[in-house]
């Protein structure tokens, strides 16, 4: 076991005495946060990572003295800075990933992400994350949970139809060539893109190969409103809170923006992918 999910543990063992002496049950719980109940078991269970929203307001609804409080909130601000061990978080489940990533995209308004890669979990279908899933299993020795982790990535997807959110997604061209499933399932998945890129709140820019890029596309990294980036490499998931890590990463996003295809330009783009696509459904 990591120091890190130790450390999980010990936070969630900590908001479970604190629920149990404020005589509710994680059903009543849940039901004074609006969270639903598997929520407050993941939490104690150390299947999910608590914020420091997360302790907050679970701090209030038990009626813990502000010291209490304040540990709590020191606690998971230290978890959540810490380099998660991808393959301990993987042990855990997919599902459970993707319930983490769900929570954090609940409490964010404005989404810049930029994936050199791989399309975006928010934008791909059904057939290309269960491929994507697959691989991962592989890779990290997960539990076979695939279905699940599929199920709540497409719940995850809900909220690009919130109109109070904002979304900026930009990938350079071989993100839309490069083959993570079988060509039909590649070509659903530019399908779409096409159709999501036409939302109102959501920009998905291409970089073409001709592009002179502003530097080297080592990592993805999301950005989350002004609060926090997340980079993941192969096996550290990195979260990000300085100031000024927070500044180079959006001036990096913006630096790429400004060599990407938007609109009908970046549909040029997909269009012309899905074609040569098409010529080797044909072979």
């Amino acid at each position: 076991m990591t120091s890190f999910q130790q450390a999980r543990i010990d936070l969630g063992a900590q908001l479970r005495q604190l629920r149990e002496s404020a005589h509710l049950s994680g059903k009543d719980l849940a039901e004074r946060l609006g969270w639903q109940p598997s929520k407050v078991s993941r939490l104690e269970n150390a299947r999910q990572t608590a914020t420091e929203d997360d302790v907050v307001v679970w701090a209030q609804a038990v009626q813990t003295s502000p010291e209490v409080t304040d540990q709590l909130i020191a606690q998971a601000i230290a978890l959540l800075e810490r380099h998660d061990d991808w393959k301990q978080r993987h042990r855990g489940g997919l599902a459970a990933i993707q319930e983490d990533i769900r929570d954090l995209e609940a409490r964010t308004r404005l989404f810049r992400v930029f994936e050199p890669g791989i399309v975006v979990g928010l934008l791909q279908t059904t057939e290309y994350a269960r491929h994507v899933f697959r691989k991962i299993k592989r890779l990290y020795s997960a539990p076979d949970q695939i279905d699940a982790a599929v199920r709540v990535r497409m719940q995850r997807q809900e909220i690009l139809y919130d109109p109070t959110r904002a979304f900026r997604f930009v990938v350079p061209e071989a993100v839309l060539h490069t083959r993570l499933a079988p060509v039909d399932v590649m070509r659903g998945q530019l399908d779409r893109l096409l159709a999501v890129s036409t939302l109102p709140n959501v920009e998905f820019g291409v970089i073409p190969f001709a592009a002179e890029l502003p530097s080297s596309p080592i990592n993805g990294f999301w950005v989350y409103n002004e609060a926090m980036v997340g980079v993941a490499t192969m096996t550290k998931d990195l979260v990000l809170r300085d100031p000024d890590d927070i500044a180079f990463y959006v001036n990096a996003f913006d630096e790429y923006c400004k060599v990407a295809h938007f609109d009908e330009s970046g549909r040029a783009i997909i269009i012309r992918i899905l074609r040569e696509y098409g010529k080797q459904s044909s072979l």
